[in-house]
């Protein structure tokens, strides 16, 4: 949507001397193309938002639920008293997860412990169990 705005030129002819295009909007739907063609792959549900708002969202299927069919992830969004409101929260909140779940992770480098955290560990594991050997029994020879 790179809508144009044009300046005209001061003899006032008419004509426009420059074109200046007006800030563009991110594109929130990256990943699919247009929100229908998401929308197209989602199951809509509605429902009664309920909660505190008193008798507006008892009475108002106003909260939306979108499934999506082919990962089976589910967003809901009851935040506004629109359901179009709503819907659209919902979308985006939609795309935002499947952005997140397409995300490659950064491979684990592992690190090598250091001697002096393997000795720590060695140690605490030798006092936990001078500790637990002194909750045994006493042996029956000293008696």
């Amino acid at each position: 949507m790179n809508e144009q705005a044009s300046r005209k030129d001061p003899a006032n002819t008419g004509e426009a001397t420059e074109k200046v295009a007006s800030p563009a909007r991110p594109a929130t739907t990256a990943r699919r193309g247009a929100p229908a063609d998401l929308l197209a792959e989602c199951r809509v549900d509605t429902f009664r938002s309920g909660g505190a708002g008193g008798q507006h969202q008892n009475k108002v299927e106003s909260g939306v639920r979108l499934t999506h069919l082919p990962t089976g992830t589910v967003v809901t969004s009851r935040k506004h008293r629109s359901q179009h409101r709503n819907r659209e929260a919902a979308l985006a909140r939609l795309e935002a997860e499947l952005e997140a779940r397409s995300r490659k992770r950064k491979p684990r480098i592992p690190t090598a412990v250091p001697k002096r955290e393997k000795r720590k560990r060695l140690d605490a594991k030798k006092r936990r169990s001078r500790v637990k050997r002194l909750r045994g029994k006493p042996d029956s020879a000293e008696e």
